[in-house]
């Protein structure tokens, strides 16, 4: 049976998470837009991200059977939403730390996940987890046989695998310090010499995931870890998608999650998986942008007779945004309750994640759209 109402436990979160936006995370553009620069800004984002994880939204990016306190996909989408509608740049924080967190929870061993997780559900401190999968120069086509693929290469070198590389836009990879996040999936492709990958492999074969903690670096040498730059977000002003160099950087062949060529399909599976979660995030945006209009259109005459509200051309806008944010809303849910439950294979389980991501980003877009023209920007 199709349900469309969420449990009594669900509606307690959604207004829990909507409590804590309002009176924690509301102020904080406010003080982080006094700066110039995107690392200025970043960092001043720390003291909120500190109550993040003591009020248990870090731990809740974990499944309660490994420890964290995450019942469900919908119960994610619903804090998703609330948090983003109020300060996008802060919740990705959270966010991203999800998706570096997702490759130990689908493909670590137990062993790995309860020794790497465990910053993650104390509740305390301001741990950050990142995917490191982008590169200077895209990634978008990194499984294209015959293509460049990944350039950021592993190769084994008796107890260690040696990486050498560039990424860029991982969001938290390099911490809040520059010397590394508490974790990071480092996304790597194989290769003995370093050197470009063979037209003739199947880009996927090669493909490993290594496990990156700031202990890890702080055993490198200085030199092989680098955060060379934090290039500014237009939209996310307040994150940090930094780029860093890997420079004959040692990592344990412990710390390999699965069998080394078996990191494409770990990857594959988060970045679905976390999809549908970005089209909670796209109708937190859209939220936003409704809930200002609306405020101003009920509030406003533009020195008419009548409010803005009251004439049919803005009420149109402000209908055709809201029609867009609850169709994006339950497209997102929809996936989400399908990876949960197990519906269909796991193609078709991703494919409708990744059809909530495309779907409720490009309605966001047109939903802000609308707003903004009702507003007369």
């Amino acid at each position: 049976m199709i349900g469309f109402s969420l449990t009594d436990k669900q509606k307690a979160l959604r207004e829990e998470a909507a409590k804590f936006g309002k009176e924690i995370l509301l102020p904080a553009r406010e003080i982080y837009s006094q700066y110039s620069d995107q690392e200025s800004r970043f960092q001043a984002t720390l003291p909120f991200y500190q109550k993040l994880v003591k009020a248990g939204f870090v731990k809740a990016q974990v499944p309660t059977g490994l420890g964290g306190s995450n019942e469900s996909f919908i119960d994610g989408a619903i804090v998703a939403e609330e948090l983003y509608a109020i300060d996008s740049s802060i919740m990705l924080h959270v966010l991203g730390t999800g998706l570096g967190l997702m490759p130990l929870i689908l493909g670590g061993t137990p062993e790995q996940q309860k020794k790497f997780l465990a910053p993650f559900l104390t509740c305390e401190g301001e741990p950050l987890a990142s995917l490191a999968h982008s590169e200077p120069g895209g990634t978008a086509n990194w499984l294209e046989k015959g293509g460049k693929g990944l350039e950021t290469t592993a190769r084994k070198e008796g107890d260690y695998y040696v990486v050498n590389g560039d990424k860029l836009w991982t969001t938290n990879s390099a911490g809040w310090d520059g010397k590394g996040a508490a974790l990071a999936c480092l996304c790597c492709r194989l290769s003995e010499d370093g050197g470009p990958q063979d037209p003739n492999d199947d880009p996927a074969s090669n493909i490993t995931v290594l496990i990156v903690t700031r202990d890890t670096i702080a055993q490198n040498e200085p030199k092989a870890y680098q955060k060379i730059a934090e290039p500014n977000l237009m939209g996310h002003t307040a994150a940090s998608g930094p780029l860093t160099r890997y420079t004959n950087f040692k990592v344990p062949v412990a710390d390999v999650l699965g069998a080394p060529g078996s990191g494409a399909s770990i990857i594959q599976r988060a970045f679905s998986m976390s999809a549908a979660l970005a089209g909670a995030m796209a109708v937190g945006t859209m939220r936003a942008a409704f809930e200002a209009a609306l405020k101003f259109a009920k509030e406003d005459s533009r020195r008419g007779t009548v409010l803005v509200i009251e004439r049919q051309s803005p009420a149109d806008l402000l209908i055709n945004a809201k029609i867009k944010i609850d169709t994006s809303r339950l497209l997102a849910w929809k996936a989400l309750d399908g990876v949960e439950k197990g519906t269909g294979d796991d193609s078709s389980r991703y494919e409708a994640c990744l059809q909530a991501k495309i779907y409720c980003s490009d309605q966001a877009v047109s939903a802000v759209w609308d707003t903004m023209q009702l507003v007369g920007m």
